[in-house]
């Protein structure tokens, strides 16, 4: 496990001197400017009164969200009453300074707000906006809410998931908001680029629906070249066999054929190459009609032995096998660890926080943890000076925002 501290970044970063003013809450949003900050953007979070609502969520220790601390690393926190003139006023000299804007409301918030792409544009010319929604920018769902089990639901991908017996089943992770936000760092990194060439800006638009159908062309091909659609299978694969979870001596095993060249290395392994010539065997559009035969053939063999065993033999043949760990297992793996994929933040306040590592690595600018994750609001004094507001300006707002939580007006309403 890497002991990860705040320290300054070394050497310069991938994305240096890029500043992101991130609106987003939840997660979609804070998932992709989590990849920005971790690649060295300096991320400003700007969240409401009550802040981003999973400072309330997960599990709390020392009065910190570790589910909110896992998404918001690398990031500052400015508390605004975007409800007043005044929190108005202040972010948009925060984004008059900004190379991105992210934000994850329904499509035309930002527009009700006086922040629609004309406004941004003339505020920062060349910014780039990218926005994350649950059905895109346009078409008759557009001002629909989502989430992710909406999500998973309306894109098809959950009845892929599970099996004819279990009907449609969602992954135990919520995918579609992940996906959606590297989709949008993606974006936001390509149209930084495009603007290094050309000096103008971009709107970047992902979607929850549309990251998980992109996610599922492997199915949709098939759906596409034949009409025909794709049957749920549960942890065997639709295409090959055999292909799946199998029972060893002493527990499950994961093998992974994906091609006739390691069928041949696991039959042999196996001592099965005398079914060759067998026609539930002899080719794997065969295999697939039968797989049951074939599963229970294979199962017969590797009952006679520990998973131990069958995870040195086959590996060494070249054969593609695992076993199913739960996290506890993950993280406690040497290869996880040598991976540096489990990381412990100091933050200070609360103490030190597991959480997980990069999983973009760099030989020359890695991905580091530059700051723990913020408190609410604990950088308004630093921005706001930054962008010239006296003391007792930065007071005003400071109590704006804490009236505004306690359901006081604050300001003037916009």
């Amino acid at each position: 496990m890497q002991h990860a501290s705040a320290i300054p970044a070394k050497p310069p970063a991938q994305l240096e001197d890029v500043r992101v003013v991130d609106l987003s809450r939840i997660l979609s949003g804070p998932f992709c400017t989590m990849h920005l900050a971790d690649l060295g953007a300096e991320v400003i979070k700007v969240e409401p009164p009550e802040g981003d609502p999973i400072r309330q969520q997960g599990n709390v220790v020392d009065g910190l969200s570790w589910y909110f601390a896992a998404f918001n690393r690398n990031k500052r926190s400015v508390r605004l009453n975007l409800r007043s003139l005044e929190g108005m006023e202040a972010l948009r000299a925060l984004i008059a300074t900004a190379d991105v804007v992210v934000d994850n409301f329904r499509p035309g918030v930002m527009d009700k707000m006086g922040l629609g792409w004309d406004a941004l544009q003339a505020l920062r010319p060349g910014i780039i906006h990218t926005s994350i929604s649950g059905f895109g920018q346009s078409g008759p769902y557009v001002h629909r809410p989502a989430f992710d089990f909406i999500a998973q639901g309306m894109s098809g991908f959950m009845a892929l998931n599970g099996t004819h017996e279990s009907g449609p089943m969602r992954t135990g992770i919520p995918i579609s908001d992940l996906v959606a936000g590297t989709y949008a760092a993606l974006g936001t990194v390509a149209a930084l680029m495009r603007r290094q060439r050309t000096g103008r800006g971009e709107r970047v638009s992902a979607a929850l629906v549309d990251g998980l159908l992109s996610y599922g062309a492997f199915s949709s091909a098939h759906y596409f070249a034949t009409g025909a659609v794709p049957e749920p299978v549960g942890n065997d694969h639709a295409l090959v066999a055999p292909y799946g979870l199998f029972t060893a001596a002493d527990g499950e095993i994961a093998i992974a054929p994906s091609n006739e060249g390691v069928y041949n290395k696991l039959m042999k392994v196996l001592d099965l190459q005398h079914l060759k010539g067998d026609p539930h065997f002899a080719t794997n559009a065969a295999r697939v009609k039968n797989r049951a035969h074939v599963n229970a053939v294979l199962d017969e063999v590797l009952r006679t032995r520990p998973v131990s065993h069958w995870l040195e033999v086959l590996n060494a043949a070249g054969v593609p096998t695992g076993i199913v760990q739960d996290l506890a297992g993950a993280y406690a793996d040497p290869q996880v660890l040598s991976q540096d994929m489990l990381l412990e933040v100091e933050h200070p306040g609360h103490g030190k926080v597991k959480m997980t590592g990069f999983p973009l690595k760099f030989t020359e600018a890695p991905c580091q943890v530059r700051l723990p994750a913020p408190d609410l609001g604990a950088d308004n004094t630093s921005v706001l000076c930054e962008l010239g507001y006296a003391q007792a300006q930065i007071a005003a707002l400071a109590a704006d925002a804490e009236h505004a939580a306690q359901g006081a007006p604050g300001g003037e309403s916009v």
